[in-house]
């Protein structure tokens, strides 16, 4: 079979969407504390600088997690696993109650640098301060300060390849 050879093509939202689709990336539940808490699944998260240590974020600017992270100044970071497949769905649902109801019948801990819900049973937790904020298009990039990092449950990760959820496969035994 010849190799494939790119093609100059426009670049349309539907088009950069597929081809996006075939970057794997982590999944997390960006989360935020307070009177009003709220969650959301994400895959636009990653790792930035060691020192200081920083992480950054892309929601959109429609998302009601744009103005929860805005109005807070700080967010909480769940790493899901594998078997967190059905918690990561809830959490991208537009459909869930907003506000406290929408962590009913979530096993969760408030974090203690920011009180952000944390998940039980994430591979990794992070909380962070935002520093910075950048429009970008019709989303914002939140920078934020890791305050706290901390290993959870050992297990395989999920990740969004393809337009669907899919686990690593790198816990031995698997």
């Amino acid at each position: 079979m010849p190799p494939v050879r790119p093609v100059a093509t426009d670049v349309t939202a539907a088009s950069l969407r597929e081809v996006m689709s075939r970057f794997a990336t982590g999944v997390v539940v960006l989360t935020v504390g307070g009177e009003t808490p709220h969650g959301m699944t994400a895959n636009a998260f990653s790792s930035v600088s060691l020192d200081p240590p920083t992480v950054l974020c892309c929601i959109g600017r429609s998302a009601v997690m744009h103005s929860a992270i805005t109005d807070a100044g700080r967010f909480g970071v769940s790493v899901m696993s594998a078997e967190q497949e059905e918690t990561t769905r809830y959490f991208a649902d537009k459909k869930r109650p907003l506000g406290p109801a929408q962590f009913e019948g979530v096993d969760w801990l408030p974090g203690p640098g920011t009180g952000a819900p944390l998940l039980s049973g994430a591979l990794a937790w992070l909380e962070c301060e935002v520093t910075e904020a950048h429009e970008v298009g019709d989303h914002s990039v939140f920078l934020g300060e890791v305050v706290s990092a901390v290993n959870g449950a050992v297990g395989d990760g999920l990740l969004f390849f393809e337009g669907r959820f899919q686990r690593t496969g790198t816990t031995p035994g698997r």
